[in-house]
């Protein structure tokens, strides 16, 4: 066996129980994947992140040609444009976590950094966080918009839908997507209190 595959699969597992256990994601509507020898490894879908198993990740190549018969995400185009785009990324994290898509529900954000940056954490764990613009999840639609937008920031809100959070490792990209979570829950706070 490849002891390094194991380790990212063990990883990417850990991950997605600790999102899930903690209420970061739910149901069967989460997704992540992993870069290993030039294959993506993604949860299949319907997987849930609390009950992930090794066996659950469908294999395809960087033109999202699949090498399994397991059936991945239906978001599994979000995660090649992202490893297209920025080829330092290893892996890529899409939850639809409560504050963050709270925030994104918002109406006149930022579209090129739509979270404010109230701690320095987001900015030093992620960077900037670009809006995409409402599609239907799963859309061909929504694959467009986000494949024409992925270059102008460092990490996404997907609009009335969740983030999107690259990094080198799974590790690197559950960080910053723990950094934004927390941001965009600071920032509804705050704005409730400015509204109060």
């Amino acid at each position: 066996m490849d002891q390094t595959l194991d380790k990212k699969i063990e990883d990417a597992i850990w991950v997605a129980k600790s999102l899930f256990q903690r209420g970061k994601a739910s149901g069967s509507v989460a997704n992540l994947s992993f870069l290993h020898e030039d294959k993506i490894y993604v949860t299949a879908t319907g997987t849930c992140f609390g009950t992930l198993k090794p066996e659950e990740f469908a294999v395809m190549d960087l033109d999202g040609i699949q090498y399994d018969e397991i059936k991945p995400s239906k978001e599994w185009p979000l995660h090649l444009s992202v490893y297209k785009a920025k080829p330092d990324t290893g892996a890529v994290l899409h939850v639809h976590s409560t504050y963050s898509v709270l925030w994104s529900c918002l109406p006149d954000l930022n579209e090129s950094d739509c979270m404010p940056d109230h701690t320095p954490y987001l900015k030093m764990k992620l960077g900037t966080v670009g809006l995409i613009p409402y599609e239907k999840p799963g859309s061909q639609e929504l694959f467009n918009v986000f494949e024409k937008r992925v270059n102008a920031s460092d990490g996404w809100l997907l609009s009335h839908h969740g983030p999107v959070v690259p990094g080198k490792d799974i590790m690197e990209a559950f960080f910053a997507l723990e950094e934004l979570e927390e941001s965009a829950h600071i920032a509804w706070e705050l704005q409730k209190l400015n509204t109060e």
